[in-house]
């Protein structure tokens, strides 16, 4: 059996914290990097995280946090990254220690800017992280009802079975349930695109089109996702499974999705830049349909929800002129 070793969180924000709940619930130790001393100050203070999830308290004395990534990085076995796909490449440069024999959990449901790679597959390129050592967790989870401890389903893929299934007994509880796969790659672009459509979603909310048309955008936003990573990584998979499809529908409807809020505020009116002040947390989609936009350039696949997406955020085209055009396309 694989020995995952000490592990440690690498992120700030509300699925940071949530996934730092579980793992210390079962190991009663982490190392936690966060970028701000002051954050960390408060943290230990007050016994939770003082801005994301504050209802999650901890035992601080099982953490060991610190704001030096190095430190984190030579002292722990197993690091999970935690931290919004936008800002990971900074982060990362500050990192001088070799992470090439580490286990590399990424919990990052985005895609890295200007790279235009998921990221399993940047820290393969430029860290050198073998896949055998590369691991995402996927599936239907917003960060706030994990913290409140509803049943959540969970799946961990890696190349390496047996190094998924020794991080699924790290998260596995009574509300947590998990199961593995292999399809890091199409997992990993599958939580990309899901953002993607879920603003797709959220506009269509807020230009009023009702369930029956959501129940449709959703339906096709499947099929488009099924095509791509047949394009992108074509392997057997059912893209019906929870990790796919659940994390799809999860995304696209629940009230918790800031990417569906971010699109709802789209619709309804708001320029990009206002929607993202007002918002003050970070929708992913926004970053995720560029890079998907022209990553599809060279793959050629038929994605008219994407197109519809990218055209609206980043063309400047008039939302409800651009949703008419795409409802027609739908049967």
């Amino acid at each position: 059996m694989f020995n995952i070793g000490k592990i440690a969180i690498i992120g700030g924000g509300s699925w940071a914290t949530a996934i730092a709940k579980i793992v210390v619930n079962h190991t009663h130790h982490i190392g936690w990097y966060m970028r701000r001393d002051d954050r960390i100050e408060d943290f230990k203070r007050l016994g939770h995280n003082p801005a994301y999830l504050t209802s999650a308290h901890f035992n601080v004395d099982e953490i060991f946090f610190s704001s030096d990534l190095n430190k984190i990085a030579k002292a722990y076995d197993t690091l999970v990254f935690v931290t919004p796909s936008p800002y990971l490449k900074n982060h990362l440069k500050k990192l001088k220690t070799s992470i090439r024999d580490k286990f590399i959990v990424t919990a990052i449901k985005g895609i890295v800017p200007e790279e235009n790679l998921v990221c399993s597959e940047y820290f393969h390129e430029v860290f050198d992280v073998p896949y055998e050592n590369l691991s995402c967790i996927g599936g239907p989870s917003h960060a706030e009802e994990v913290a409140l401890e509803r049943l959540s389903y969970l799946t961990v893929a890696c190349k390496d079975l047996m190094k998924a299934e020794a991080f699924t007994d790290i998260l596995d509880s009574d509300v947590i349930k998990t199961k593995t796969s292999t399809d890091v790659t199409g997992i990993e672009y599958a939580s990309v695109l899901k953002n993607v459509y879920a603003i797709a979603a959220g506009i269509c909310n807020g230009l009023k089109y009702g369930d029956n048309f959501q129940a449709v955008l959703m339906s096709n936003a499947v099929q488009e996702t099924s095509r791509f990573l047949d394009a992108v990584y074509p392997m057997e998979r059912s893209i019906i499974d929870s990790v796919y499809l659940g994390d799809l529908l999860v995304t696209g409807y629940s009230n918790f999705s800031r990417n569906r809020t971010f699109g709802t505020m789209i619709g309804k009116g708001y320029s990009v830049k206002t929607a993202q002040i007002e918002m003050e947390m970070i929708a992913e989609g926004y970053y995720g349909t560029k890079c998907m936009k022209e990553i599809n350039r060279h793959l050629h696949v038929n994605m008219p929800i994407l197109d519809a997406v990218y055209n609206i955020l980043y063309e400047r085209i008039n939302p409800q002129r651009e949703i008419k055009l795409l409802t027609d396309s739908f049967r």
